[in-house]
């Protein structure tokens, strides 16, 4: 890897010009993004790492890349072990590594648009014992060097129209003021993209597969708003829609807007803020209050419109899914089939729906090794044949005005073993138990995450990711707060009880490492439930996806009764809704794989 070998190496002159001894390179944009524009793919530059999460440590000596569990394998294939050495979090942070590999007295430079105060807060710390210091910087020293950087997106905004958000943007300004004003607060600022886009009822094309718009928010208490984006990017239609008590400004004065708000009591979020917007808040003297963004729980409990729209796109959605699984069941044998082969068919099969926005994520396309990589990406260098023997994994979404889809399912390419046979069989035993929990309010989703591990467990096995996470209603595929998770997990916390209306994935997986991975993805619905004869309302989750599960892979005597019951009358719910929009042959193909499992 010559090219990224170079640029570290240019990369390290560049701060020693600036009086530096290290850089923090993360994996996100000034809006603390989880996927980012290219013009903000800095890391991906640098190392040529292509996952969704990650960090780069250069020092004058040594440089360091920090990925989760779900990267183990794919960090290794993409960034050059010679120049990089590779760090899993949790189990290490990026402030404990640098306490320990920092020089003496070293100056280490960060963006301060590209992380929150509190890592800030937290590096410094730990740098100070060695007498080392974080430095801000001006401009980012890799924007200096990246000679063909994209520019940001100058795509035009568009409505989403309230028959579809359920609630108007005035509305939900509104409710925006009574939160400020119940909180002794002047103005809230708006930083995460989707928290715009949800806020104001707006979309965007900026991020792609995310449909937001690059874009900032100050809401008054009296509801009124600025809109802080590109005014290139707002079409008369958009203007009349936001209304007269909202202004929209140019992306460029947010800065100078927040350091004007000398003496206004400011709620802003500390998780989603970067540490730039605290310094010019302090710095025009406002008052801070470090408060969770309102809107991201408003957001994560859908309204009856969004939830109805999250069914028609996972109907439609469903029925392309069935066609490209009967599709590459029937051409994967051959063996003439790619990874790439696959992500465009079944991109052509979501297409033919006629309103396919984007994917919701680039997908996961991954056969035999690959698939142990729970986040591989496919691309050209990495591309591999899809083989007789193997497993193949497919993790895919759609974006759809009326929602988003995210589903992952397994193929074997001919005869699977008894091993692929077991292990995906106790993975269904662990998606069918968190389908099925029935819990009480103030449950949170650390609480539900073993249900889908014991399976796994009892033959000492496991899997190092979250088994669920929420997801938008035409926004992010990866949603906040809720998740289902331990807090160690990467998406793990904070602890946040499941309500009614949240939207989340059921995602248990198993993964071989240089042989294959296997991962059941449906999305749910929490609800509301009242067992028979009980004192109390419970919550439940309406699983939302109806695709079949792979009948080749399935261990019927590893299943109980009422596993047994269950993945019946989930096939036979799934025959029922896809049946009606599809063609006499492949109904029949999708008739015999929603037979009872026997």
């Amino acid at each position: 890897m010559p090219a990224y070998s170079e640029r570290l190496a240019t990369l390290r002159t560049r701060l020693a010009q600036e009086g530096l001894d290290g850089f923090v390179v993360p994996l996100t944009d000034e809006h603390m993004s989880e996927y980012v524009g290219g013009y903000a793919q800095r890391l991906a530059w640098l190392t040529g790492f292509q996952g969704s999460a990650g960090t780069a440590v250069v020092l004058a000596g040594e440089a360091a890349m920090f990925t989760d569990g779900r990267y183990t394998l794919q960090v290794r294939e993409q960034v050059d072990g010679a120049d990089w050495t590779y760090v899993q979090v949790p189990q290490e942070s990026i402030a404990g590594w640098l306490a320990g590999h920092a020089p003496q007295g070293g100056r280490i430079g960060y963006d301060p648009w590209l992380h929150t105060r509190e890592w800030v807060e937290r590096t410094a710390a730990a740098l100070a014992p060695r007498g080392g210091t974080l430095v801000p910087v001006a401009a980012n020293p890799i924007d200096a060097l990246w000679a063909d950087r994209p520019e940001p997106s100058d795509a035009p905004l568009a409505v989403q129209p309230d028959t579809l958000a359920g609630r108007s943007a005035a509305d939900k300004r509104a409710e925006i003021a009574d939160w400020l004003r119940a909180h002794g607060a002047d103005a809230l600022v708006l930083s995460a993209l989707d928290s715009v886009a949800w806020a104001f009822n707006v979309r965007g094309t900026d991020v792609t597969h995310t449909p937001v718009a690059l874009s900032y928010a100050l809401v008054a208490e009296d509801g009124t708003a600025e809109l802080f984006v590109a005014p290139d990017k707002v079409g008369d239609d958009v203007h009349r829609h936001l209304g007269n008590a909202v202004r929209v400004r140019d992306k460029a004065e947010f800065a100078s807007a927040l350091r004007a708000l000398a003496g206004k009591r400011v709620a802003v979020d500390p998780e989603r803020a970067v540490a730039a917007i605290f310094d010019a808040l302090d710095a025009g003297g406002a008052m801070l209050l470090p408060m969770r963004d309102p809107v991201v729980l408003a957001k994560a409990i859908k309204n009856p419109a969004e939830i109805a729209g999250h069914h028609s796109a996972q109907a439609r959605d469903a029925a392309a899914l069935v066609r490209f699984l009967k599709w590459f069941e029937e051409t994967a044998p051959a063996g003439t089939l790619t990874e790439l082969d696959v992500v465009a068919r079944l991109h052509d099969f979501r297409a033919e729906t006629g309103v396919l926005k984007d994917e919701s994520f680039e997908t996961i396309s991954a056969t035999g090794a690959h698939g142990a990589s729970p986040h591989y990406k496919v691309t050209d260098e990495s591309n591999a044949p899809i083989l007789p023997g193997q497993l193949f994994l497919i993790d895919s979404g759609g974006q759809y005005a009326d929602g988003t889809t995210d589903i992952t399912r397994v193929m074997p390419v001919t005869k699977p073993t008894a091993e692929m046979r077991d292990r995906f069989t106790r993975v269904l035993k662990g998606h069918i138990a968190v389908a099925t929990a029935i819990f009480p309010d103030g449950t949170t989703g650390a609480q539900i995450d073993a249900f889908a591990r014991r399976p796994l467990w009892e033959a000492g096995l496991d899997f190092a990711h979250g088994t669920g996470h929420g997801i938008g209603a035409y926004l992010s595929v990866h949603e906040g707060p809720q998740r289902i998770a331990q807090p160690t997990y990467p998406g793990g916390g904070p602890l946040e009880p499941l309500r009614a209306g949240m939207l989340l994935s059921n995602e248990p997986g198993y993964y071989k490492a240089g042989e294959y991975g296997i991962r059941i993805e449906n999305l749910m619905l929490v609800v509301e439930h009242t067992p028979a004869g009980g004192d109390a309302t419970m919550l439940a989750f309406q699983t939302t996806s109806f695709v079949p599960i792979e009948r080749r892979l399935i261990e019927p005597e590893l299943l109980t009764p009422d596993e047994r019951a269950w993945l019946d009358a989930y096939h036979a719910e799934t025959l029922r809704r896809a049946a009606p929009l599809l063609d006499a042959d492949t109904r029949a193909w999708l008739e015999e794989k929603c037979a009872p499992i026997g």
